[in-house]
This record gives C-alpha cells, structure tokens and sequence, in this order.
C-alpha cells in the first residue's frame, strides 16, 4: 500500500435536459457555498439556450406522460421515493451543507420530503374524484367533467427550503399529468441537481422532469416568456421578479401560481395540482324519456 494521501473524488454537478445530462450551453459555473460562505461545489450556470432547450425536451415527453394512466404515475412516481430513501445518506449531508442544518435535521428534511413523494404519488389516481364528476343537468343529457393536465409548466423553486420546498412544488405538477422545467434554489442547487441523478436511474421518462440551475431572473424570464409554455409557478421568485415574470407570462395566456408564504413542514392540500388542471366536460344525449321509461 503506498503512503501518499488519496484525494477524494470531486463531484461534477450538471443540468438535466431531456433525460440527458449536458453540461450548460453557455459553458459558465458558478460556485455554490455554505451559509458560511465554504465553498461546495461549482454549479452550472444556465443559458437563455438551455431554457429553450428545456422547453423542447418537455413538450416532447409530454404526450406519452399525460396519455399515462393515472395509477401508472402514481406508480413511477413511487418508484422515485424508493430511490430517494436508497440515497437518503447523500440527500442529508447535501441539505446539511446547503441549509446550514445539523446532520439530524437535516435527516428529518430528508424523510419528510420522501414521505411529501409517496404523498403525492397516492394523489394520482384520486384526484379526478375530487375535482372531476357527473354534473346534474335538466335535460336528458350525460354530463361528465374530467380533469387534464395543463401542459409544460416552468416552477422556480423555492430559494430557502432547497430539497423539501423543491419537491413540494414539483410532485404536484407531475403527478397530475404535466411535465416541467425547473428552475432549481440560485444559491442552494445542489439537491436539486442530485434529485435529477435520481429520477434518471427511476422510472421517469426523460423530458418528463428537466432541471437547470444558475441565476434565477436569467432563466425564468425567457420562460415566462416562452410561447410554448403553459404556465408557471413562481414559489421562488421575489416580489420584484414575481410580478416581472406574470407580465411576460400574460402574452400567451399563461397560468401563473404567485408566490404566497408557506410552510412546507405541514401536510399540503390539493391547491398545487388543481393549479395546473384544465378541466374538459363532455356532453352526451341519454335518448328520449317517455312515459315508459327512458330510451337509447
């Protein structure tokens, strides 16, 4: 065995675009560091083009993702929670250092934002009971409204709360059928660039999730902006920036979550996946209604 000291293995964090994972087109980083001002890591610091990017690597995925059946995300979704308890060493120390916790909180984060997954992932299947149905109408008419997915949604995540806020902004948008592009935490990415490594080796079609980090207002403004865009959630935009991105949002109709203070410890509602829901209603003559009885 030789003496000389091993030098650890740095890890190289990079974007995640269409199930791939490039380095940002603009070829910057950005150092990443602790509340102490220690440095972590170098971040990749994305571009105008990788936004684009981005969008394209959604729209792509979004037909087969939305055409899942409910229960079949719900069971992908679940398959991510499982990947994520297999890492929970990795996730702690990086929530640790990101968050300025100690190690234990840092763990009961971790488990929390877990147990947020499985959550959602149970929520795939049930919530077009809770906001679809059969409409009582006077006439003799089926009328039947069901909830679909919005499209591409854009979700800059929540500056502070880097693992447990990301995910309680992100489950929801794909449990309900959407895909997304997110915007990770400008000065806390790492987790976020660490959940992408996990969503790559679980069920997630590539597309479906894709994860940019760098400055925020450089990212989230051409996304705001993007005609092929369905909406946004602004969790991690100031107030300045929130109302910047909802006029450029406004010129094809986006819909747009504002940012309102949360605690991301409590148990959510439904509020985050009924956001991103179109709801479809369809009518259907039941025939004529005579005297003996109805006909088809």
């Amino acid at each position: 065995m030789s003496d000389v000291t091993r030098l650890s293995v740095f890890k190289t964090y990079k974007l995640y675009v269409g199930g791939k994972f490039p380095r940002s087109e603009s070829g910057r980083v950005y150092e990443v560091t602790d509340p102490k001002n220690n440095w972590l890591a170098n971040a990749p610091w994305s571009s105008r083009k990788d936004a684009r990017d981005a969008v394209v690597a959604a729209r792509k995925a979004f037909g087969g993702w939305s055409g899942a059946t409910a229960y079949n995300r719900g069971q992908v979704l679940y398959r991510v929670a499982e990947m994520l308890e297999g890492r929970r060493d990795q996730f702690t120390r990086e929530v640790a250092d990101a968050e300025g916790l100690s190690k234990s909180k840092a763990a009961a984060v971790v488990d929390a934002t877990i147990d947020r997954w499985v959550w959602y992932a149970g929520w795939t299947d049930k919530i077009a009971q809770i906001v679809g149905g059969g409409n009582p109408v006077a006439g003799p008419y089926f009328n039947l409204s069901t909830p679909e997915p919005t499209g591409v949604v854009a979700v800059v995540a929540p500056q502070d709360s880097s693992f447990l806020g990301l995910v309680s902004v992100l489950a929801p948008v794909l449990a309900t059928g959407n895909t997304a592009v997110v915007v990770a935490s400008e000065q806390r990415p790492l987790p976020a660039l660490s959940l992408a490594e996990v969503l790559a080796t679980s069920d997630v079609p590539g597309g479906v999730v894709n994860v940019l980090s760098g400055r925020t207002a450089e990212i989230a403004t051409p996304l705001a902006s993007h005609q092929d865009v369905n909406a946004i959630d602004l969790a991690g935009a100031d107030a300045d920036l929130a109302k910047e991105l909802e006029i450029a949002a406004a010129d094809n109709l986006k819909r747009v979550l504002r940012p309102q203070p949360v605690d991301y410890a409590q148990t959510p509602g439904t509020d985050r996946m009924t956001a991103f829901l179109e709801t479809k209603t369809v009518w259907h003559p039941t025939g004529s209604l005579g005297a003996g009885g109805s006909s088809y």
